[in-house]
């Protein structure tokens, strides 16, 4: 099926919200507490993404991705929190499992990574949980080079996540 990758906008935010909600419900049983899952919230998460696209940080961007269902994807990218120099991080890249294997999730973290090297990003980063096979899987096709597991706080307690990391953002952006 089609779809397309664009810049998401407040109007976007309720549903944002609902992909954000069932891709963490899909993906993360077993991997994060069921009682946190459960208490999830699309309205909760609505109000922040509405806030977060109404008055971006600065060098924050949020792309969506589309098809004739709607929104089935998001990634948003920003500025590094480790505060490397010339390093942008992408801090969420959800796909919902229906969109799943149709190049969705490549091409989301492709633009958001020209996107960011549009910014003055030289490399690019991202943490993912340990436990989550998949997604490391598909990070390391695209050639982020992993590093040791840390113990982060996390939803539900502590978590371990694993930090990928492109040292020339250009193996992504072409």
């Amino acid at each position: 099926m089609p779809h397309v990758i664009l810049p998401a906008g407040p109007a976007d935010a309720e549903a944002l919200a609902q992909v954000h909600v069932a891709s963490w419900r899909e993906t993360y049983p077993g991997l994060l507490p069921d009682s946190y899952l459960r208490r999830m919230s699309v309205p909760a998460h609505a109000r922040r993404f509405r806030a977060a696209l109404q008055t971006p940080g600065p060098l924050e961007a949020t792309l969506l991705a589309a098809d004739r269902r709607g929104i089935v994807g998001y990634a948003q990218g920003g500025p590094s929190r480790d505060r490397r120099p010339g390093e942008a991080e992408v801090m969420t890249l959800y796909v919902l499992r229906a969109a799943q294997g149709q190049g969705i999730g490549r091409e989301l973290m492709i633009a958001t990574a020209r996107v960011m090297a549009a910014h003055g990003a030289r490399s690019l980063m991202l943490s993912v949980l340990r436990d989550n096979i998949p997604a490391r899987g598909f990070y390391e096709r695209l050639g982020g080079l992993a590093e040791a597991p840390r113990r982060e706080p996390g939803p539900g307690g502590v978590t371990h996540e694993v930090r990928y990391r492109w040292p020339d953002i250009a193996a992504l952006t072409g």
